[in-house]
Formats: C-alpha cells, structure tokens, sequence
C-alpha cells in the first residue's frame, strides 16, 4: 500500500531582485511520477541541484507543487485543512541536528513538540521515553544536547520526531556533517527503525549508505533517471558518472576489474562478496 505518491509534480523557485521582484523562474522539478510504499526504504540520490532535497522537502508540505499532484495516504498535501495530519504522518529530520536541536536537556528537546500539541503529560513521557529508548540516546536524557557528539545529536533529532509516531520518516542527508562514527550510529538507528514498520526515505550522497536500502531513485535536472535495487542502480557504473555520482568503493573496484578481464558480476555490492568471489577465481573453487 502506498503512502507517498506523486504525479507530474513541477516546483518552480521564484528568483528575486535587490527590491524584492520576482525577476525570473528557475525549475527543480520536472514531471516527477514516484510512489513510496508503506514500510519502503528507499535512498534517494543526485548530485547537487538536481532536486533531491526539494523532492524531499514535498513529502510533508513543507513546500508545495507548481504544479502536479503530491499525496501523502491519499491526502492532497496542497490541503491546508489537513497539513497536521499531513506533518503526523511524515516526519523530517534534516542534515545539521544542531538547528534541530531547541532545548537545554536532551528530554526536553524530545518532548518539544508533543508540549506544543497539547499532548497530556503522562502520554508525553511515556512516548519520549519509548523514543529515547528505541534510538539509544535515554542514557542521556538528562544531559544538555551540545555536550553530545554529531551522531548522538542527530539521534535525538530523530527521537524527537518518532514521539510523533509517524508512519514515515523523510531524512535529508543525516549524517552529511558527522564523522564515520557519528554515520554508522545514524545508519543503525535508520535500519532499526525500518525493521519496525517505519517507511524510510532517506536523502544522501554517500553510496555506502544508499546501498543499504532496498530501493534507489537516481536524480538529474529535476528528474527520476533511474530506479531499482541497489544491486540494479550501482551496476551501471558509467551511467552514474555521467551524471556526477560515484558508486560504492566495492563496486569501483568490481568495475575496474571487469575491465581488466576477471569474470565478475557487474552487481556485487558487498566486500564480503566481492573476496568471495575473488578467490573462487583465484583457487578455481
């Protein structure tokens, strides 16, 4: 069952003079036709400018199309009477957790917005104690968010949007300004998170962590131009360079090798699976 679909979505961006005129009309997204369904996890990727984050930004009203249609469990999100329901149900969590961040204690930063919504005080603390629990950040929850690293902080921007409980969970480049550490404490979190039910669209430019989902969209100049499997996507390595992408270092090096005349499949993603297969044709086993 779908609970993000898009048809023929067009955004424009207004361009504006020093006196505030509109002077001209630049296009971000062209014709965009994409369906997430429910309990997906889907990595989206494009260099940028190519519409990613604006695609992403769609998903739950924070922009709205030019033109086209975007709905989010059939719910037009160009519907102002129903953007609460809208926002419930697909949460955002973007790249720098420190402008996410508004209170002086990690559970107060959590509770923030179930406070703003009139939640009841009991309900408030048992779902930010579920939150907080799930994403492994109630150890802290008593401590001051700046005195936490990048990836702990940006657990607990995320925990902040699951006591929201929404069905769906849009993240626009996570762990774009953390460390290796930070990204791998992150990326658990989000796999967690899917394995529980939760629809995951994740917005990134590392390849390593789009090939963890179960489904790419490579995006060009406002457009979808590719879609499928990890394994499908990071086969066509030529395909991506040409549109300014890497591919996973594992499937660079594949690519590289195939070139030079080992008999490997174009698909391998894993390291595991590449030594594997390396030395089947190094032993001849």
């Amino acid at each position: 069952m779908e609970i993000i679909k898009t048809i023929n979505l067009d955004y424009e961006y207004e361009i504006y003079d020093d006196n505030g005129q509109v002077t001209d009309k630049s296009s971000a997204l062209c014709g965009v036709n994409l369906t997430v369904q429910k309990g997906e996890f889907l990595a989206v990727l494009g260099h940028n400018g190519s519409g990613k984050s604006t695609l992403a930004k769609h998903f739950n009203g924070i922009l709205l199309p030019t033109d086209g249609k975007v709905f989010v469990n059939g719910i037009d999100v160009s519907d102002d009477s129903r953007i609460y329901e809208i926002r419930q149900t697909v949460g955002m969590v973007f790249q720098n957790p420190d402008n996410q961040i508004v209170a002086a204690i990690v559970e107060e930063d959590v509770a923030f917005a179930l406070e703003n919504l009139g939640v009841p005080p009991d309900e408030i603390r048992e779902r930010i104690d579920e939150a907080m629990k799930l994403v492994d950040i109630y150890k802290y929850h008593k401590h001051a968010p700046h005195r936490l690293s990048g990836g702990q902080k940006q657990r607990v921007a995320i925990a902040g949007v699951i006591a929201m409980r929404p069905q769906c969970i849009v993240l626009d480049e996570p762990t774009a300004m953390l460390d290796p550490k930070g990204r791998k404490e992150v990326m658990k979190t989000i796999k967690m998170l899917n394995e529980k039910g939760i629809t995951i669209v994740l917005i990134t430019h590392y390849m390593e962590e789009a090939a963890e989902a179960k489904r790419v969209i490579v995006m060009d100049k406002g457009s979808i131009i590719m879609d499928g499997t990890p394994r499908e996507i990071f086969s066509e390595v030529e395909k991506l360079k040409k549109v300014g992408l890497d591919v996973p270092q594992v499937t660079e090096l594949v690519y590289e090798l195939r070139k030079a005349g080992l008999a490997l499949s174009a698909d391998i993603l894993y390291e595991e699976e590449c030594a594997e297969l390396i030395a089947e044709l190094i032993t001849g086993k």
